[in-house]
């Protein structure tokens, strides 16, 4: 018993050492698994390769694509470009009803309505039937002054400003007429535009389309023979849009963004892990009324304006 009871308290005070001995190991362990990954991540830091530049300076065989509507420029073109057209008395007060309707729900729903281009392109074709290409042309220099120069998305405009920066040729793709993309594009001091060409004779507007309007498949195609012609390589090329029916034109390029996207786009540009840029302040009118609400009372505003304008003239 006196062995048993000399050896018991050994055992203890070994027993307590040895616990305290492996919690310091153990602590030591912890600290120097921490130093030692912290050293790891900085010296992978050091030597990863940085992300590459883009766009690619100097890069002559790379250009960027852009559409219009919603993606550099608030709402529609061609909306705006019959508001001009309306204060010049090109058309009556019922056409301008339709045309402020389609603004309207463009702004608030954020996507394309087939039904609203199909109208859009029927009246505008229709008001310019037997006017001069150049008549409207110089018309519609003073249309972008008055209702789109102010409604040109900055951040969008960064973008296209850093691929000429690069050297790269900037393209604007849309289904508004050419000669109003063009215009655009010359005031933004890009390279072009690819547009709905409207048929002329004799330098007058027959109230035709040459194919359809450049929209959805078209824009593709339009992009892909322009690469074709310029020599370009479109895995090297960016395009942007805000429409899942850009969705074709997007799919051709090495560099697809997506711009205020609509749900669709942006569910498909997630799903591919496409580049999003969003510049709008809300992107849905219940989530955000001010925004949406803003633009309608903007459209509304401008069509009172317009039909008192009418009424005083008359």
């Amino acid at each position: 018993m006196a062995a048993l009871g000399w050896l018991t308290p050994r055992r203890r005070s070994a027993t307590a050492r040895s616990v305290l001995a492996g919690e310091a190991a153990a602590e030591a362990a912890r600290k120097t698994s921490l130093q030692l990954e912290r050293e790891r991540e900085e010296e992978a830091a050091e030597t990863a390769p940085a992300e590459p530049e883009f766009p690619v300076v100097g890069d002559v065989r790379a250009a960027a694509f852009f559409d219009l509507d919603n993606t550099v420029m608030q709402g529609a073109a061609i909306f705006h470009f019959g508001r001009g057209l309306y204060k010049r008395k090109f058309f009556q007060r019922r056409e301008l009803a339709r045309f402020a309707w389609a603004q309207v729900w463009f702004r608030l729903a954020g996507v394309e309505d087939p039904a609203h281009m199909q109208e859009a392109r029927d009246s505008a074709l229709s008001i310019v039937k037997g006017h001069r290409v150049s008549e409207l042309m110089s018309i519609g220099e003073e249309i972008y002054d008055e209702y789109m120069a102010d409604r040109i998305w900055p951040g969008t405009r960064a973008l296209a400003q850093a691929h000429l920066d690069a050297g790269q040729k900037v393209w604007l793709v849309t289904a508004a007429p050419v000669e109003t993309a063009t215009i655009i594009a010359r005031r933004l001091g890009l390279t072009g535009a690819l547009g709905t060409v409207a048929e002329s004779v004799d330098g007058v507007y027959t109230g035709r389309l040459v194919g359809e309007l450049l929209h959805g498949p078209a824009k593709a195609e339009a992009v892909r023979a322009l690469a074709a012609a310029e020599g370009l390589d479109l895995a090297r090329c960016a395009a942007y849009s805000d429409s899942h029916n850009d969705i074709p034109m997007l799919s051709l390029v090495g560099h697809p963004y997506a711009i205020n996207p609509d749900t669709k786009l942006r569910r498909h540009a997630r799903n591919l892990e496409w580049r999003l840029r969003d510049y709008r302040t809300g992107r849905k009118a219940a989530k955000i009324g001010i925004p949406a609400a803003a633009g309608l009372g903007a459209v509304a505003g401008g069509t009172a304006a317009a039909v008192a304008l009418h009424r005083r003239r008359r």
